[in-house]
């Protein structure tokens, strides 16, 4: 069985699914999706619908992104959150309005099951965005966090490569897990980017909601693929500025 992490989506159906023949994923490998399946390109229902599909087939964890919550409760409410519709949901808005409301109810089923983190059994975490808790992921008092966070990846980036995690001033959070693999901060907006490690975390957002590739990670090897830029595969479209 091969473990691979993947990238925020945001919509890029059509990425993703090029990334599956490139990778030649089986049922029996195990995909990690770290969450935002929607937001930005014109196929949100289209991606969660093939995301819904692919779980009977393989074997898949669902991690909650920022979006996808912010989806969610506009399908909920009908409220129509103004950052929200700035930042790729007017996109997805209009693909939920023009599949119908009488196909929703298993989407939400969908948004509700997300998980806010998976730990595997080799210690490494994997989340959407952070943490901040000293002890770790059991002790977060605001489980928002798990999806908003950014400090965990600036934190990372910041810190110095030679400092040791048996020293002192070795962040703590650091300490509890062998590796964390997030998203949610791309790493570009205008360009090209690949998976960038810091301390012992790795970010695997490549700017898919922007102008970048999707990318997929074998966790074990860190091998990685990625698309073509997502938004060639949406042309006329804004995607995300």
């Amino acid at each position: 069985m091969r473990r691979f992490v993947i990238g925020d989506l945001h919509s890029g159906l059509r990425a993703l699914k090029q990334l599956l023949h490139k990778t030649k994923v089986s049922p029996e490998d195990h995909l990690i999706f770290l969450g935002d399946y929607v937001d930005s390109w014109s196929e949100a229902f289209e991606t969660v619908e093939f995301l819904i599909a692919l779980n009977k087939s393989h074997n898949c964890t669902f991690i909650r992104g920022n979006h996808d919550e912010l989806c969610k409760e506009w399908m909920i409410t009908g409220e129509e959150n103004p950052q929200w519709l700035a930042h790729g949901g007017q996109a997805t808005r209009e693909s939920y309005l023009k599949a119908g409301r009488e196909k929703w109810n298993i989407h939400l089923q969908f948004f509700e099951n997300l998980e806010n983190y998976f730990l595997d059994e080799n210690n490494r975490l994997y989340l959407h965005a952070g943490f901040t808790n000293l002890k770790g992921i059991d002790h977060e008092y605001f489980e928002q966090l798990y999806y908003w966070d950014r400090t965990l990846w600036e934190l990372a980036k910041a810190l110095n490569p030679k400092l040791s995690p048996r020293d002192a001033n070795y962040p703590m959070r650091f300490t509890h897990y062998l590796e964390i693999f997030i998203g949610h901060t791309p790493l570009s907006k205008t360009g090209h980017a690949v998976p960038k490690n810091a301390a012992n975390v790795w970010n695997v957002d490549t700017g898919a909601a922007f102008k970048g590739p999707l990318t997929i990670m074998d966790v074990d090897t860190k091998e990685y693929w990625q698309s073509n830029p997502v938004h060639t595969f949406y042309a006329g479209e804004q995607g995300r500025n």
